[in-house]
């Protein structure tokens, strides 16, 4: 027994216990073949009897070998990594990008990195990109309101394409985006040619492109078709900013159709009329913008416009693979359609508030 009281045995230090990295000589004396031929079929490489791949899979199996990804990128001049920018996880709209650009860059043999920017300022978007240059990544797409991108002094790593989604930087980048426009219009007639004199606008935030590409397009819209302009009602995307902006919509008596910015504000619209007294779609149409997957079980379930933020993410996926292999920069805009879900929060308004005004 020893002084701290244990019999005979010996301590093994730390380090002592560690597994020495398995190599490519481990596998191939495993295997019964070459390093040669465990490294081309470590790399995919078809010139390989079927037999011995198999062979040789099964000893790094056995041995737990995991090939040099970082070795193999330098030798063949690319990472298969792709580099994401973005502010937040908490909008639907990006989830869902996030979400379709990780599993497109899946199905072309590609990796993520996640680059978040915790505070949406230029100091943070130049620290998420300086995090980009010391990682290994091939490309970069950008998630966030180009105006930041602009405004902070941000260098890319050679060779490393852009795409950005959800911006009007066509003229410095390639960009992907649903056409906000058009949706906002086909909600806007839709609206229009329910009966209603005029409609009202529940905005996104002021310093959202998207935000204010809705907005100009609503603004338009009626203008064109000769009608008054409400006042403008902002909110912050969330449910409750819809819910404020609702109290505030329902003590409007001429106010018989609203366009919100997206549905979650929608919902928050729905439950102040309700409270207030005002029916959905009795006394107050409402159309949303993003057909997120609730939108249908809303009450009265939302008549929205539909984004296909799946499309957008396999189109920015696209649009770096594309510049990348033709070794390019591209620039200009891809607009991803958008259409109207009609459901059940829209009609034609009340008798007394319907019709045209007088020309």
């Amino acid at each position: 027994m020893d002084r701290h009281g244990n019999h005979g045995r010996r301590e093994v230090p730390l380090m002592q216990t560690r597994r020495r990295r398995v190599s490519m000589a481990d596998v191939a004396r495993l295997a019964g073949v070459s390093s040669q031929t465990v490294s081309r079929v470590s790399n995919g490489h078809p010139g390989v009897v079927e037999t011995t791949r198999q062979q040789v899979l099964a000893a790094m199996k056995e041995l737990g070998y995991r090939p040099n990804s970082a070795a193999r990128a330098l030798k063949r001049g690319e990472f298969r990594t792709i580099g994401i920018i973005l502010f937040t996880l908490s909008t639907t709209g990006n989830v869902r990008t996030l979400e379709a650009i990780s599993s497109s860059a899946a199905q072309e043999g590609y990796a993520t990195t996640l680059l978040p920017v915790a505070v949406p300022t230029q100091d943070g978007v130049r620290g998420a990109f300086t995090r980009l240059g010391e990682l290994a990544v091939d490309a970069v797409i950008v998630i966030m309101e180009v105006h930041l991108l602009d405004a902070a002094t941000v260098s890319l790593p050679p060779n490393v394409q852009v795409v950005v989604a959800d911006s009007d930087a066509g003229d410095r980048y390639s960009v992907v985006d649903t056409d906000q426009a058009g949706g906002t219009r086909e909600a806007v007639r839709h609206l229009l040619d329910l009966g209603h004199r005029t409609v009202w606008h529940l905005a996104g935030p002021e310093e959202s492109f998207a935000a204010e590409r809705r907005t100009a397009a609503w603004r338009a819209t009626l203008t064109e078709a000769g009608r008054a302009i409400p006042p403008l009602v902002r909110g912050d995307w969330s449910a409750e900013s819809g819910y404020r902006a609702g109290l505030r919509l329902a003590e409007q008596p001429d106010c018989t159709a609203v366009f919100t910015a997206n549905d979650q504000m929608a919902l928050g619209l729905l439950r102040a009329l309700r409270e207030k007294g005002r029916a959905v779609p009795e006394d107050v149409s409402v159309v949303g913008f993003d057909d997120i997957p609730e939108a249908g079980s809303f009450m009265p379930p939302l008549t929205t416009i539909h984004q296909d933020f799946a499309e957008v993410g396999r189109r920015c996926v696209d649009g770096v693979l594309r510049q990348m292999r033709a070794d390019t920069t591209e620039r200009g805009t891809t607009l991803v359609p958008t259409w109207l879900v009609r459901r059940d929060s829209t009609a034609p308004p009340p008798a007394e508030a319907s019709g045209r005004p007088a020309e």
